[in-house]
């Protein structure tokens, strides 16, 4: 495989395995939004069933860091739940070609791959244990993946995310515009995405009714104790609901 084609690896940590076969890890995004170059963090979640592997919201890894997924597993599928993310899923495509590639209806071509598996409310799931929930009022597809262990864990994107305080993958002028445009909140919903998307409270609704514990999220650190109840307040206070 040729990766120089693809978007190269950036800086990033090492696995924290949060829940028995539920993985962590934060690495780094770089792009030209809003006129600006940004640099700030992102998340990948790998979920675990035997020996197979599920990789959601995809990060690049070093040489290291490749070798470390591989003693996790065997990498069978690679789910994109929003479509903003999706910058290094080409690369993983190309390095485990048969790996099914799951998504949703509409999801534009990032680096000339597209989903070929749907996730819908009633079909089937990369792993067991798995419920959908799918935003139906914004303008680009989203979902979020509720894994229904530990009181429920909620592998989100970009519509829930926990920036609290900014991290060591930021770089100054994106800490700077980032802090003044309300990102650092605890259980917030995306910044950016609710720009892009502009969610109506029918989805926080319907959200609001689903119970969780945890969320892991595209972004910021894992909110891992009475999440739904912090999310409900922010779904109160940005949508009044």
């Amino acid at each position: 495989m040729n990766s120089d084609i693809f978007p190269p690896a950036m800086p990033h940590g090492q696995f924290i395995e949060l829940y028995p076969d539920v993985f962590f890890l934060t690495g780094t995004m770089r792009a030209e939004l809003l006129g600006s170059d940004w640099q700030f963090s992102r998340n990948m979640m790998v979920v675990r069933q035997g020996r197979d592997l599920t990789i959601v919201n995809t990060v690049r890894l070093d040489e290291a860091g490749l070798a470390a997924l591989d003693e996790l597993g065997t990498v069978k599928h690679i789910s994109r739940i929003g479509d903003l993310h999706g910058l290094d899923d080409a690369f993983y495509m190309a390095r485990y070609p048969s790996a099914e590639y799951w998504g949703l209806p509409g999801m534009t071509e990032k680096n000339g791959v597209a989903p070929t598996q749907f996730f819908t409310a009633d079909g089937r799931r990369p792993f067991d244990d798995c419920s959908i929930f799918t935003f139906e009022t914004t303008n680009r597809p989203e979902c979020i993946l509720r894994l229904e262990r530990e009181g429920g864990v909620m592998l989100a994107c970009d519509a829930l995310q926990n920036w609290e305080v900014p991290d060591e993958f930021f770089d100054e002028n994106s800490e700077k515009l980032m802090r003044e445009m309300g990102f650092f909140t605890k259980a917030n919903c995306g910044v950016l995405w609710m720009m892009v998307n502009k969610p109506q409270p029918e989805d926080f609704i319907r959200l609001k009714e689903i119970p969780f514990q945890s969320a892991l999220c595209g972004h910021g650190e894992p909110l891992l104790v009475d999440a739904s109840n912090f999310y409900a307040a922010s779904f109160n206070r940005l949508f009044g609901v």
